[in-house]
């Protein structure tokens, strides 16, 4: 059994206490498995694959790629029995990341062009239709003051999401988006 997925990356951050997740080769948590309580870019060097997963405390974003790449998947506390219960496509899981999670304030200025430029929006609450509250879809780039967020690539919190922490975006490929299509924004305010 593995214990600690910490491979000398940066500890878990902020006042929610330990985080663990615990990732299993095998549906239904059986096979090997793997306990973490840290970022992990790497866990294909623990596990041969990822079939299920408990989140026992913390809230997560679990990346189908390593080194933070790839398809992302954000898990709070709870059992995914297999890659369905957390939306994935297979059971491809090769990294993790630790997400801080605050009550508030929450920040965030949204622009409409790359580097900061365009219409300006301000945000400080889930937005389950970028369309209905700015009258667009597409987001280059965002300055996070507070708080960590998900962008969605369709409304009401579905599609492909995306991990935004605090810092500044300059355009949409920062944060790992395909394209600068976003259709809903939420707040990850879990434990």
């Amino acid at each position: 059994m593995e214990t600690d997925g910490s491979d000398g990356e940066r500890p878990q951050s902020g006042g929610a206490g330990r985080m663990e997740i615990i990732f299993y080769e095998d549906k239904n948590f059986s096979g090997k498995h793997f306990e973490c309580s840290s970022d992990c870019a790497d866990l294909l060097s623990k596990l041969s694959r990822c079939s299920s997963i408990k989140v026992r405390s913390g809230c997560f974003m679990i990346y189908e790629k390593p080194n933070y790449t790839g398809n992302q998947y954000y898990l709070k506390r709870g059992e995914y029995p297999d890659f369905h219960h957390w939306t994935g496509a297979n059971d491809s899981v090769s990294s993790c990341r630790c997400i801080p999670t605050e009550s508030g304030p929450f920040d965030m200025r949204l622009y409409e062009r790359i580097e900061f430029g365009g219409q300006v929006m301000d945000l400080m609450d889930d937005c389950p239709s970028v369309m209905d509250r700015f009258h667009r879809n597409d987001i280059f780039s965002c300055n996070v003051k507070k708080g960590n967020w998900l962008f969605y690539e369709h409304p009401n919190y579905r599609g492909r999401m995306y991990l935004i922490r605090p810092g500044e975006y300059k355009r949409f490929s920062e944060w790992g988006g395909r394209s600068a299509r976003v259709g809903s924004i939420r707040r990850i305010t879990d434990y």
